[in-house]
């Protein structure tokens, strides 16, 4: 029986899902975490579009949210701009 590599970029269907996805991570993981889920969510949506939408070529995007990456502030935005999402900043109780 052959086995697959799971890709959660298959699963990332819609905006909710994306939101859901990138939220979770945002609140439990490391800065090497967002940044692969990033990626996966450019990749659902298409590497292509995404480069388009931030003036950046694919390969310098894929290099910019590869494993071990450390891309700039400035490309983060760019990319959560693109992927349509946002940062908020909510108070947290101490």
């Amino acid at each position: 029986m052959e086995t697959s590599k799971f890709e959660i970029a298959d699963y990332l269907e819609n905006k909710e899902m994306i939101a859901e996805y990138l939220n979770t991570v945002l609140e439990e993981g490391s800065n090497a975490d967002v940044i692969n889920a990033i990626g996966h969510i450019a990749k659902a949506i298409g590497m292509t579009k995404i480069a388009e939408e931030t003036g950046m070529s694919r390969p310098s995007l894929y290099k910019a949210l590869s494993d071990g990456a450390k891309p700039q502030f400035e490309t983060i935005m760019k990319v959560l701009k693109a992927i349509g999402g946002q940062i908020q900043v909510n108070p947290t109780s101490v």
